[in-house]
């Protein structure tokens, strides 16, 4: 949309939403279904996986793993994109496992480790957990939290 500002060495995946104003500094990596809401900023060198959602207004400082909804100043998480998924097709199941791993990062009281450790014992029966593994596995700024 308008006044969009992509800096220098980003890259940005497919099926993205950028609404007026969100502007990323540079290398900034966004992956595919992504959203950023008007007036959005995404600090340097962080990461935005796939199918999150970022608020309107909100500045992020730290990678936003798939799925997760974030906002504020500095984003913090707010659940994972269902509305979004549903759309795309993700099955109430699929949902549900998402719903799940988002609680055991984010709500279960585990240090980060712990909680990947904890969701690759789950990552057999429900794959679609695996792009959030491979995100956490190379997060360099850390993730919000």
């Amino acid at each position: 949309m308008a006044y969009v500002h992509i800096a220098h060495d980003c890259q940005v995946g497919n099926r993205t939403i950028f609404a007026n104003n969100a502007q990323l500094a540079g290398h900034v990596h966004i992956g595919d279904w992504a959203i950023l809401g008007g007036f959005a900023g995404v600090h340097q060198f962080c990461r935005v996986g796939a199918h999150s959602m970022i608020a309107a207004g909100s500045v992020v400082i730290q990678d936003v793993p798939p799925y997760v909804m974030a906002a504020g100043n500095s984003a913090g998480p707010y659940g994972i994109n269902a509305e979004g998924l549903k759309r795309r097709g993700f099955s109430p199941e699929a949902l549900l496992t998402l719903k799940r791993a988002y609680r055991t990062i984010y709500k279960s009281g585990l240090m980060l480790e712990e909680a990947r450790a904890r969701l690759q014992d789950e990552v057999r029966d429900h794959p679609e957990i695996q792009p959030l593994l491979d995100f956490l596995a190379v997060s360099r700024r850390g993730i919000i939290r």
